[in-house]
C-alpha cells in the first residue's frame, strides 16, 4: 500500500497530457476538461452552464438519465420540452426535428447516447445533424457509450459531450470529462446564471485551468483516479480503438444470440440497430420475476455481470454489463450458463448461437 500512498504529486503537464489523450479518444480539438468526481458532476455543470431562466431545451428521454437531465433543467429555469420515447427503442431524428419545429426556440438539446440501464442507444449522428441545423447546442451523456461505440464528437458537431471512465474503458468512477466546444464556451460565458466559485463552474476551470495555459492546476487533483484513467488509455491504445469497440459489439451480439435459445427470455430492445453495445437487457414474462431470476443465476456463479433492472423495471427486466474486460466471450458464455442453470435449461444451444455470433461480429 506504501507505493500508493508515496506518489510524487500529479504534475500539471501530466494532467494535461491525460486530457490531451481524452480528447483523441473522444477525436475532438475542443478543451477538454477533466472533473475530479462522477460523470454526474460534469452532466450537471453542462447544463446548468448552458441552460438558464427563460431559455428553452429539449430533452429527449430514452432512459432514467434522460428524467434526470429534465429535472435539472427545470431547475435552472429553463422551458423544458420532453421528447420520450419507450424504454426498449431509440429516438429517431425526425422526431426530433419535428419537436424542434413545434418549439422554434430551443436552444439546448439533451441527449444520452447508451442507456446501459435500458440498453438502447440513439443515432446520435443523424441527430446532431438536425439539432445543429436548427441551431442549437447539442450536450451529449456519452458516458455509457464512449470505448464501446464510436464518439465522433467533433464530425457529428457535439457541443458538450461528457465521458466517465467507468464502464466501457473499464477504469474508476470517479473521474469524468466534458469537451466543450466553441459555441458552448460562448453560451456558457453569456449565461448571468452559469455557476461561479463553485464545484459546478465549467467557467472557473476555463478561466484558471484551460485559458491560463494549464500550467497550474486549481486544486489537488484526484491522483489515484487520474492515474487510473491513464492507464485505461493505455490499455485502450494498445488494445487499438478499433478492436476495442469490436470487442463490445461482439459482446452484444453474442448475448442476443445466446439469450434468443433460452426461452422465456428475449432482448428487451428489439431492433438490433437500436441495441447498445455496451450492456444487454432482456425481458422476462410476467410469470417470471427478473429480480428472482438474476439472483439465482448470480447464486450460481457471483462472478457473472448480471443485475436486475432498476425501478420499475426490476421485476420485468435483467441487464448483461458486458462492457470493459466483461467484453468478453468467456464472460458471455459464463453469464449464458448461470441464466441457463437458473432457468433450468441447458446453455448448450446458448453456447453455440453465441459463439457464432461473436465469430461474425468479429470479422
Amino acid at each position: 500500500m506504501s507505493q500508493f500512498l508515496d506518489l510524487p504529486p500529479l504534475s500539471a503537464a501530466r494532467f494535461a497530457a491525460i486530457e490531451d489523450r481524452v480528447a483523441a479518444l473522444l477525436h475532438t480539438s475542443s478543451d477538454v476538461i477533466i472533473t475530479q468526481g462522477e460523470a454526474l458532476l460534469p452532466l450537471e455543470a453542462a447544463i446548468r452552464g448552458a441552460a438558464h431562466p427563460g431559455s428553452t431545451a429539449l430533452n429527449i428521454v430514452t432512459g432514467p438519465y434522460g428524467r434526470t437531465f429534465g429535472d435539472w433543467l427545470r431547475d435552472c429555469g429553463a422551458e423544458v420540452v420532453d421528447l420520450a420515447v419507450p424504454y426498449d427503442t431509440a429516438v429517431g431524428a425526425e422526431q426530433v426535428a419535428e419537436a424542434l419545429r413545434a418549439h422554434p426556440g430551443t436552444g439546448l438539446v439533451s441527449l444520452v447516447h447508451a442507456e446501459a440501464a435500458t440498453g438502447n442507444t440513439n443515432p446520435v449522428a443523424e441527430i446532431a445533424a438536425v439539432v445543429r441545423a436548427h441551431g442549437a447546442l447539442l450536450m451529449l451523456d456519452a458516458v455509457a457509450s464512449v470505448a464501446a461505440e464510436p464518439v465522433l464528437t467533433d464530425a457529428w458537431g457535439v457541443d458538450l459531450c461528457v465521458i466517465g471512465g467507468q464502464k466501457a474503458m473499464g477504469g474508476p468512477a470517479g473521474v469524468s470529462a466534458v469537451a466543450v466546444s466553441p459555441r458552448a464556451w460562448e453560451r456558457i460565458t453569456a449565461n448571468p446564471a452559469a455557476p461561479r466559485r463553485s464545484y459546478l463552474s465549467l467557467l472557473d476551470w476555463k478561466e484558471r485551468w484551460t485559458d491560463a495555459g494549464r500550467t497550474a492546476l486549481p486544486h489537488a487533483p484526484a491522483q489515484l483516479e487520474m492515474l487510473a484513467l491513464e492507464a485505461c488509455l493505455d490499455r485502450i491504445d494498445a488494445e487499438g480503438l478499433p478492436a476495442t469497440l469490436a470487442r463490445h459489439r461482439a459482446a452484444a451480439a453474442a448475448t442476443r444470440a445466446g439469450a434468443r435459445a433460452l426461452a422465456p427470455l428475449a432482448p428487451y430492445v428489439p431492433r438490433e440497430a437500436d441495441a447498445a453495445p455496451v450492456a444487454t437487457t432482456l425481458r422476462t414474462p410476467p410469470e417470471l420475476d427478473a429480480a428472482e431470476l438474476t439472483a439465482t443465476a448470480l447464486a450460481t456463479d457471483p462472478a457473472v455481470p448480471l443485475q436486475a433492472g432498476g425501478g420499475p423495471l426490476a421485476a420485468t427486466m435483467l441487464r448483461v454489463n458486458h462492457y470493459g474486460p466483461a467484453a468478453a466471450l468467456d464472460t458471455v458464455l459464463a453469464t449464458l450458463t448461470a441464466l441457463a442453470t437458473a432457468l433450468g435449461a441447458d446453455p448448450a444451444p446458448a453456447h453455440e448461437r453465441a459463439r457464432a455470433a461473436w465469430a461474425q461480429a468479429v470479422r
